[in-house]
């Protein structure tokens, strides 16, 4: 072959060979060298991993997180080149995972994505103050404008009380619904939510130009309350218990 062509198809047997040391390498490097590579590049990938999945790396220990990790680097091919991006990709390949059944704690892509939400969160480029509201409007008859530093989460699985002695196996028969947060401080929280709670917050932004009034009509309506006026008077409360914790910022003037 021209020599451009030999060097693409040593890149690529090298590539192959670094992702997977069964494959074999380009013919004629010394193994010390290659080793190297090797352990370079994925030295490189498991630490940045690590250091974003910590829980998943406790839990799975280290010859299961090692598995898997590698598992990762030789099968999935990644859409981007960015490094902060590649937590979203391992949940993505975790996904893919338990789609096909791999044997995975049932529980693992749910928990990955829990961690990674915490870094989504502290690295989000959003500024509240950026938005037009009024901190001080109706939030009944007004519009509720939610913060953009502010994610109701919904899980199968209770992600944030897993540990090394809690890893159910059995699917709990309620959800598990979560707020991650940054605060004016730059600090990263989660709290739980209840179902209602987390509906309403999911219909805001669904709908975002409805008023606090007919979104609380709507959820009444869902959740086949028997008195809706009852349930509208604590929905107000409601929504003025989200504003004090600057999950709602006010209402929209947009």
């Amino acid at each position: 072959m021209p020599a451009p062509e030999t060097l693409r198809a040593q890149q690529f047997q090298l590539a192959a060979h670094i992702r997977d040391p069964g494959q074999a390498p380009p013919p004629g490097i010394e193994d010390r060298r290659l080793a190297i590579y090797r352990d370079l590049f994925y030295n490189s990938l498991q630490g940045l991993l690590a250091g974003n999945f910590p829980v998943i790396r406790r839990l799975l220990g280290d010859t299961g997180w090692h598995r898997l990790v590698r598992d990762f680097y030789r099968e999935f091919r990644c859409g981007t080149p960015l490094f902060p991006e590649l937590p979203r990709e391992f949940i993505q390949y975790l996904q893919q995972r338990a789609q096909a059944g791999r044997g995975d704690a049932p529980w693992l892509a749910d928990l990955a994505h829990y961690e990674w939400a915490e870094l989504a969160m502290d690295l989000l480029e959003a500024d509240p103050a950026e938005e037009r509201f009024d901190p001080d409007g109706d939030l009944f008859e007004g519009v509720p404008l939610l913060s953009p530093l502010a994610w109701p989460l919904a899980y199968t699985w209770p992600v944030h009380r897993l540990s090394p002695d809690y890893q159910p196996a059995e699917t709990p028969a309620v959800a598990t619904f979560l707020m991650v947060q940054r605060d004016a401080q730059h600090k990263v929280r989660f709290s739980e939510l209840n179902a209602l709670t987390f509906r309403l917050l999911q219909r805001l932004s669904d709908e975002p130009a409805l008023r606090g009034r007919e979104q609380l009509q709507a959820l009444a309506m869902e959740a086949g309350a028997p008195d809706p006026d009852a349930f509208l008077a604590q929905g107000r409360v409601m929504l003025d218990q989200l504003r004090a914790t600057h999950v709602i910022l006010g209402t929209s003037l947009s």
